[in-house]
């Protein structure tokens, strides 16, 4: 396992950080449970043609009101994949 420099401590000489090159894509996943369902379902959806997506953010949050009540959640996510060299 690789050391990191602990205050004044020098790095091993030997220590070399990897070069990792990521992509970042909007989403916008729907629901009619909640917006962490929502999420869930842009990201799978994603998933089924997008490979090694390893993290999210949400963006925004909206959603469909009708007499008082939140019928759908909409989910704006950026989310981000490796790209393989």
């Amino acid at each position: 396992m690789d050391e990191i420099a602990l205050h004044d401590e020098p790095l091993r000489k030997n220590f070399q950080m990897d070069d990792h090159i990521y992509k970042k894509l909007e989403l916008v996943g729907t629901s009619k449970t909640s917006s962490d369902d929502a999420i869930r379902n842009a990201l799978k959806k994603a998933s089924e043609t997008i490979h090694d997506i390893s993290w999210f953010e949400v963006i925004e949050h909206r959603g469909d009101v009708k007499d008082g009540e939140v019928v759908h959640f909409q989910v704006t996510i950026k989310a981000g994949f490796h790209i393989h060299k």
